[in-house]
């Protein structure tokens, strides 16, 4: 359920607007359905037998054209006194990147530092800078009312002031492929205390691993890029091949539209992760996968190998 105690500043300007909408059309609804009634009752064959031509009626003509008007004309401005302000972020709003990818949300903050989480300081204006490095993805914050679409190649923003504590869904709002029901995030609102102490963690990926097995911090580092909803680590297939006894394999791969049998070696995962649809396994799609050269480090890349090392049975 939505929170109603204004988890950001725009929820009671969205709230006054989206009731506003729905009693008014609730009002027409009800009013609408009884003067239907009432007339097939009042005016039916048992009643009125013979049928009376009516000529016409200026008044009611003038009121069920000049009220919906009316109408429509304070719903409109309701809603652009709403809208207004979210294209007008303050000059001090800080600013956060989200990188939609299928099926993933990747936020990167100043500093470097990459969240799969939206963390961010309560009574802060954020300024999100939204980029969509495939297809067509939508930001949704249903807490906060905020929703925006995220256009590969166009340049867009959103922004808010957090002003409750806690933990809020984020979701894609824009169907983008076969995993989009999957595509979700967290915003995470910190005091400002807790929050100054996140950001100055010096790790790049804000990942936890938990305990401290032999590839932990390449399996959290995928995840956190959204690895899982292409890749499974169980054997089984889904948009790409899976991880399980991946190491070591010798695979068929289409290059330039010839085929070439390569060993998934530490070069074939660099390629892979850099430069991916210049070799595509055979019997899978291709241009579904973005480089990650930007999003991950060449440290990040060595603890992936590691980890998937770790799946051979």
């Amino acid at each position: 359920m939505f929170q109603d105690q204004g988890a950001s500043n725009f929820v009671p300007t969205y709230n006054i607007s989206f009731y506003s909408i729905v009693g008014v059309s609730l009002l027409l609804l009800v009013g609408l359905t009884f003067a239907m009634l009432y007339f097939i009752f009042r005016y039916n064959r048992k009643k009125n037998p013979k049928a009376t031509q009516i000529e016409g009626n200026t008044t009611l003509e003038v009121l069920w054209t000049v009220i919906p008007i009316l109408l429509s004309l304070a719903m409109f401005y309701i809603g652009w006194q709403g809208w207004k302000p979210m294209s007008k972020p303050p000059k001090d709003s800080m600013p956060v990147t989200s990188v939609a990818r299928m099926w993933s949300f990747t936020f990167i903050y100043a500093n470097g530092k990459q969240s799969p989480d939206l963390v961010i300081p309560i009574h802060t204006p954020v300024k999100i800078n939204l980029v969509a490095l495939d297809v067509l993805h939508s930001l949704f914050i249903p807490d906060f009312r905020i929703k925006s679409d995220m256009v590969p190649g166009r340049e867009k923003f959103m922004w808010f002031q957090p002003d409750i504590e806690g933990t809020f869904l984020v979701l894609c709002a824009e169907y983008c492929g076969l995993q989009h029901s999957y595509m979700s995030s967290n915003v995470r609102v910190l005091s400002h205390e807790e929050f100054d102490k996140w950001y100055t963690d010096t790790t790049k990926v804000a990942i936890e691993v938990e305990g401290a097995g032999p590839g932990a911090e390449g399996e959290a580092i995928m995840r956190a890029q959204g690895c899982f909803a292409c890749h499974t680590d169980d054997g089984s297939k889904l948009i790409g091949p899976s991880y399980l006894n991946l190491w070591g394999e010798e695979q068929v791969v289409l290059r330039a539209g010839k085929e070439f049998t390569v060993t998934v070696d530490e070069d074939y995962v660099i390629r892979s992760v850099l430069d991916p649809n210049s070799e595509i396994t055979k019997g899978y799609p291709s241009g579904l996968m973005q480089s990650y050269r930007d999003l991950l480090s060449d440290d990040d890349i060595l603890k992936i190998i590691e980890y998937l090392k770790t799946l051979n049975e």
